[in-house]
């Protein structure tokens, strides 16, 4: 099982950047926290981050296009509000999406408070930090059948 974490405009600031509104981690140390817990789970990973749409709408093609991952964990960064194409770039994979946010959308100012993303996502998690990113590996694991998140014998006599 593959998936892939891709973070868009200004998320290579983390650790400096409003560090009240997005926490004093840096990429690379969230990155680093996911690495260990799909290692755990004996999950391959991937990262990419990029400020510009065509990257990401590059890089969402060439893995969808490519089968690269199984899932794509996606903080679009400011492109939430507004990008469209990244909107289509997401509709257009046959794999999921899982949309993340460090800070909760809803509680920032009010053209924050609207993704155009979120509708093409399989669903969205915000305003927990890394905890946020945490949170959409394991739905990730959930959509995608991991052997954790499949009942046993005794669940399934439960169910």
């Amino acid at each position: 099982m593959k998936i892939l974490f891709l973070n868009g405009p200004n998320l290579n600031l983390l650790g400096t950047r409003e560090p009240e509104v997005y926490g004093r981690l840096t990429l690379n140390q969230i990155n680093r926290h996911l690495e260990a817990l799909a290692k755990d789970y004996g999950v391959e990973v991937s990262f990419f981050q990029s400020n510009h749409e065509g990257d990401l709408i590059d890089r969402l093609q060439q893995t969808g296009l490519n089968q690269e991952a199984d899932c794509i964990i996606f903080n679009p960064g400011a492109f939430t509000h507004y990008s469209y194409a990244l909107r289509d770039a997401v509709a257009a994979l046959s794999i999921p999406v899982i949309e993340v946010h460090l800070s909760n959308l809803y509680q920032r100012e009010a053209f924050r408070q609207q993704s155009v993303i979120a509708p093409a996502a399989a669903g969205q998690i915000s305003g927990f930090g890394l905890g946020s990113y945490i949170a959409g590996f394991y739905a990730a694991l959930l959509l995608l059948g991991h052997d954790s998140f499949k009942p046993g014998k005794e669940e399934e006599d439960a169910i």
